[in-house]
């Protein structure tokens, strides 16, 4: 899609009610609903992260800019994300955390960036997370500076493709949590987006799909 033309739909997105639980429940592994069913999350208290959701325009088309996290020891490894991480004193609010945090690993400055809405929380078990999704978008052709030790790669993700239900696999995978199971998610740039990531892609295709 035509990155002017998409600007036009803003509002209504910013508008739009999600249907978070079910957009989740399509791209959870097999086992979370279950797992997460007798959770008292007051109980486990979890830390707090934000990521961002960028939209920008490329050669005149809409894209949503991913990465492609560094290999450590860690159950996030490797794993295809958006930009974000741990709130610091410095941020206001966690919406100054996701911009803070694009900013450190892949040089998009928070000036030029206009925050559009969150998007509902996400639970990761294995690393007692509950992240915070924010959606923004830039009216700018985009440079990035990746932060070399903690992202391996930056994916320029068209949103003509992740609108396309075909990016949309299942899999079986060898998890931290539960050994193999069969997993959802998106085959984006040959590479498998699942978990938490994909439930956040999840709700941001559903709300997208209803307003285009």
């Amino acid at each position: 899609m035509i990155f002017d033309e998409f600007l036009k739909y803003t509002p209504k997105i910013a508008k739009e009610v999600t249907f978070a639980s079910i957009a989740h429940e399509k791209m959870s592994p097999s086992n979370r609903l279950e797992l997460l069913k007798n959770l008292d999350i007051n109980k486990v208290n979890p830390k707090k992260a934000a990521v961002l959701m960028l939209f920008y325009p490329k050669n005149g088309a809409t894209h949503l800019v991913l990465i492609h996290r560094t290999s450590y020891y860690g159950v996030h490894s490797s794993q295809i994300a958006f930009p974000g991480g741990k709130p610091e004193i410095v941020d206001k609010n966690l919406e100054a955390t996701a911009l803070r945090e694009t900013h450190e690993e892949i040089g998009i400055h928070p000036d030029k960036v206009e925050i559009i809405r969150s998007f509902t929380e996400v639970y990761i078990p294995p690393s007692n997370f509950m992240v915070y999704p924010f959606m923004g978008i830039s009216n700018h052709e985009l440079e990035f500076q990746r932060q070399e030790d903690e992202v391996a790669g930056i994916i320029e993700l068209p949103l003509i493709d992740f609108l396309d239900e075909k990016i949309i696999e299942t899999k079986t995978m060898e998890t931290s949590y539960a050994g193999s199971i069969e997993v959802p998610g998106f085959v984006v740039d040959n590479h498998f987006v699942w978990g938490a990531t994909a439930m956040m892609l999840s709700e941001l295709k559903e709300t997208l799909k209803s307003v285009l």
